[in-house]
């Protein structure tokens, strides 16, 4: 199960299930596929030990614990051989909630989150400090449309429809 291709329909089945309701129970996810508990139980543990369930996430608004702003920020490094020790850095930094490294302009994108704009000024002062990072670019959200896990069967189910 190293693979995805190692994964079957079932797989997919439990994994859509659970990344569109993590507090889903085994029980009722069995019920549901018409399987065991102990099958789902199975089923997880080598979606885990495979690397493919990395973890569960508990997602939260944000905007009602006070932090109003969320930020994207792209990131030049001076050299792209500094990205291991800035992402390192940049890990320190609570407020960086994502980082991905990039193809691009951008050596680095991020997200950040802040409670207002003279935290963000904070926060993009203590991330520009960063030995390694020349300079950044800022792009404030307005607002999420879409946040949503990917959908798994489908995407299956459109590589098998025929064209003609």
């Amino acid at each position: 199960m190293s693979k995805f291709n190692d994964i079957d329909q079932l797989d997919k089945q439990i994994l859509s299930i659970l990344m569109r309701n993590a507090k889903k129970a085994y029980t009722d996810i069995a019920k549901q596929l018409y399987v065991s508990g102990g099958t789902i139980h199975v089923r997880m543990k080598k979606l885990e030990d495979a690397g493919i369930v990395k973890g569960y996430n508990l997602v939260v608004d944000h905007s009602k614990l006070g932090y109003d702003i969320s930020a994207f920020l792209g990131i030049y490094l001076d050299k792209s051989s500094l990205y291991e020790d800035v992402a390192k850095e940049l890990k320190a930094i609570k407020e960086i909630v994502g980082a991905h490294y990039t193809t691009g302009l951008y050596n680095i994108f991020a997200k950040i989150v802040c409670r207002d704009t003279t935290h963000l000024r904070e926060v993009l002062h203590k991330i520009q400090d960063v030995k390694g990072i020349q300079r950044t670019e800022t792009f404030i959200s307005l607002e999420e449309s879409i946040n949503r896990p990917l959908a798994i069967e489908e995407e299956e189910e459109d590589s098998m429809k025929v064209t003609s």
